[in-house]
């Protein structure tokens, strides 16, 4: 009896005991939660920051070509403030607040003030990392992920800082004003402000802030009615009247006049629509907008060939009257501009951001070739119609005949908007695309900087790979940038049946690979792949591209091109697929489970790929929760290059053909359920996701910014003034900017921002 006695108390201190340790646990990763939850919204003090080099590529050209590339990166910058109106309420003024401080006082001078004001060097450099955070990424939620960024110091303090400045001391009254209008909300993460999206997701300008998917949905069938593009708009709900909804629809454009201005121009004017009424006007980001065209006008003086000036002509009428037409035929002349000396690309061009998908974000770009690297990329546009037929969906659904696209590499000179790409297949519309052709960028510069890596910071990687891995991921991913630019995005069929009823393809013929049937449906009239799959769009078509590029790198023919060869060759292979799964893994960083939702189109679409390659089985891809040397939850992720040109091959070339198929068909339904279903972050099955996610979030490293130059025309010369790549000299860089008209720019941005707050309660 006391032996049971004792053995019940020992049962029962040991049930205590393992109560005791599994609630330290419970408490210890609770408390890695916390810091890993802050962290996100947080730009870290050592983030790396480079500057852009394109000082020999700039003094290579012509004086012309330097003027020509002065006057379109004018245009570009002015219009890259676009981007702060579109997105956050607070983002023009905050963006104010700091130009105002750093153009009375540099970096440098206002260290003094800081130690003054009882800020310590680490809390002030925090400063100048949000402040170039804000900068680079043109508001403040990050371009890449759309998660919202505080400065990393107590909002005190940064008021004391303010308080205290040379620019407050001049004019304490609009300083305190400015401070006033947005300090709350620089701060503030209430759950529907810590990232972009629609309705109770999160926060967007894009729409009112009393709008939700359902008016979305219908906007778009409003406008696909009157043929007119989403690309250039924001939505706006207004108050009922009559029992019907109503809704402001307005065009970026220099004019203001909303009434009929020529032949082919928007439609502007009262429209009423089942049981809704929508006003489309004119006059959205006017004085922006005007500054932009006036740019371009003084480019075309520099034009190299009547196409550029003819392209200039219609940027012009797009962004003066609201014409997507209008840009869409600048865009045909761009594209006749073949192996231009300073390339450019400017508009309302990518829909990542926008939460439905169909609206797109202004950004810019200027550039010079880089003819040896463009070589290379002239083959494997050589070699595109051989490569075309190897891809694993049938002759139907690829494009009738190959349209020989522009591909060149270039050392960007100017990229104005919220962020910078690797790589650039344009343009957007889809029309375009199928029957006219397109142009592929591979951008050279900030390939060399954005990709290069310490071992010391490679996470979830064997350590047999990172050396290898280091030597290998610029190579391997040049390789995948460039098939999934050229073969990727300018590959495949879309299936219309046009206004007067014709097909572009033959019904009695064309049969759906997956299920042996003849195709039913397909896109209609002005329906375009952004308007008919929407919210997944940007995301899906990411995930073919990648798919592509992952798919034809394993052919000779394409590593030939690029120069490699034998083991070499195979070298770029393993790391290019290694990189994609462990990108797959570091993808989820941009996952909110709150409300179940992708933040960035990219690492959805890699995390996809993993996915697809974790459920192909027989050892391809193992991955693995683990502790660190630091004692913290780490994981580690492999690939077998065994097994990647049989299981790995096979996988992605059943689910390319799934990806193509749905897209060509215009089959929404279908194309949704597969890609959302292998979008899914969870805790059930092999792998419990969402707690890989939170080891993802405790070890992620930020994304780097750029610092970019400036062109500054003196007599009839133009000269390069660059900046050190760092906070201070991105900051600089940007007081700089708009040496003519800084402050009168900043009051339009803070008028027009004033005129819409009360949308966005």
């Amino acid at each position: 009896m006391i032996a049971a006695a004792q053995l019940r108390r020992v049962c029962l201190l040991r049930g205590r005991v393992s109560q005791l340790v599994l609630g330290v646990r419970f408490r210890e990763r609770q408390s890695l939660r916390c810091i890993m939850v802050d962290s996100q919204y947080y730009l870290p003090n050592d983030i790396g920051i480079s500057a852009l080099e394109c000082g020999e590529a700039f003094r290579l050209l012509s004086p012309r070509e330097q003027l020509y590339a002065h006057y379109l990166s004018r245009a570009a910058w002015y219009g890259g403030l676009v981007v702060l109106l579109q997105t956050s309420p607070e983002s023009p003024a905050v963006y104010v607040l700091l130009q105002r401080l750093f153009r009375s006082q540099s970096p440098a001078q206002l260290e003094t003030v800081a130690t003054a004001a009882g800020l310590s060097p680490e809390e002030y450099q925090a400063f100048l990392v949000y402040a170039a955070g804000l900068y680079a990424n043109m508001g403040n939620y990050k371009s890449f992920g759309d998660t919202k960024f505080i400065p990393n110091l107590p909002q005190e303090k940064l008021k004391a800082l303010v308080w205290q400045s040379q620019a407050f001391q001049l004019n304490p009254t609009e300083m305190e004003a400015l401070w006033n209008s947005c300090a709350h909300l620089i701060y503030s993460l209430a759950e529907r402000q810590k990232q972009l999206g629609l309705g109770d997701k999160g926060i967007t300008t894009y729409f009112s802030g009393n709008c939700c998917l359902e008016d979305a949905e219908l906007t778009q069938k409003f406008l696909d009615s009157k043929n007119l593009s989403a690309y250039n708009t924001r939505l706006f709900k207004q108050q009922a009247a009559e029992g019907k909804r109503c809704y402001q629809v307005r065009l970026a454009s220099a004019e203001t006049k909303d009434g009929p201005l020529s032949n082919g121009e928007p439609s502007c004017g009262r429209y009423e629509f089942g049981d809704a009424v929508f006003m489309v006007q004119r006059g959205d980001y006017a004085p922006i907008m005007k500054k932009v065209s006036d740019n371009l006008v003084k480019a075309q003086a520099y034009a190299a060939n009547e196409n550029q000036k003819r392209m200039l002509e219609e940027y012009v009428r797009s962004f003066t009257v609201g014409s997507v037409d209008a840009h869409k035929e600048g865009s045909r002349f761009w594209i006749k501009d073949k192996g231009p000396i300073v390339e450019s690309y400017i508009g309302f061009i990518e829909s990542y951001r926008d939460p439905f998908g169909s609206r797109g974000e202004f950004e810019g770009f200027v550039a010079v070739v880089n003819k040896a690297m463009s070589a290379r990329f002239a083959k494997l546009v050589a070699s595109a119609e051989v490569l075309l037929p190897q891809l694993p969906w049938p002759s139907d659904f690829e494009k009738d005949s190959f349209l020989r696209p522009d591909f060149t590499s270039l050392d960007v000179l100017t990229f104005a908007g919220s962020g910078i790409p690797a790589g650039i297949n344009i343009p957007n519309y889809d029309d375009i695309r199928q029957t006219e052709g397109f142009k592929n960028v591979s951008l050279g510069n900030v390939l060399a900087v954005a990709y290069a890596t310490q071992k010391d910071k490679l996470t979830f990687m064997d350590e047999n790979d990172k050396d290898m891995y280091i030597k290998w991921k610029g190579p391997s991913f040049e390789v995948q940038v460039g098939l999934h630019e050229l073969l990727g995005h300018g590959s495949g069929k879309l299936f219309v049946q046009d206004d007067k009823g014709n097909f572009n393809f033959d019904r009695e013929k064309v049969r759906n690979p997956e299920t042996g049937e003849l195709v039913s449906s397909w896109y209609k009239g002005s329906e375009t792949w952004d308007s008919k799959f929407s919210t997944i769009a940007s995301s899906y078509e990411e995930c073919r591209a990648e798919c592509v590029g992952l798919y034809l790198c394993l052919n000779q023919e394409v590593l030939s091109v690029f120069g490699h060869e034998a083991a070499d060759a195979e070298e770029v292979v393993y790391i290019n697929w290694l990189n994609m799964v462990r990108a797959g893994l570091l993808g989820l960083e941009f996952y909110t489970p709150e409300s179940k939702s992708w933040r960035q189109a990219h690492m959805q679409a890699r995390f996809v790929i993993l996915r697809v390659l974790l459920e192909a089985g027989d050892g391809l891809v193992t991955l693995q929760e683990t502790t660190g040397t630091d004692g913290r939850p780490d994981a580690l992720i492999t690939l077998d290059r065994s097994k990647i040109r049989t299981v790995g091959k096979s996988a992605i070339q059943r689910f390319l053909c799934k990806l193509q198929v749905h897209k060509s068909t215009a089959d929404v339904e279908g194309g949704r359920a597969l890609y959302e279903g292998y979008s899914e972050v969870s805790s059930t099955g092999s792998h419990d996701f969402l707690r890989l996610r939170e080891t993802v979030l405790l070890r992620k490293e930020a994304r780097k910014m750029f610092v970019q130059a400036n062109t500054e025309v003196k007599g009839e010369q133009v000269e390069l003034v660059e900046y050190e790549g760092s906070a201070a000299g991105l900051i600089q860089s940007f007081v700089e900017r708009f040496p003519e008209d800084g402050p009168e720019v900043e009051k339009q941005l803070l008028e027009l921002s004033l005129q819409d707050s009360p949308c966005w309660c």
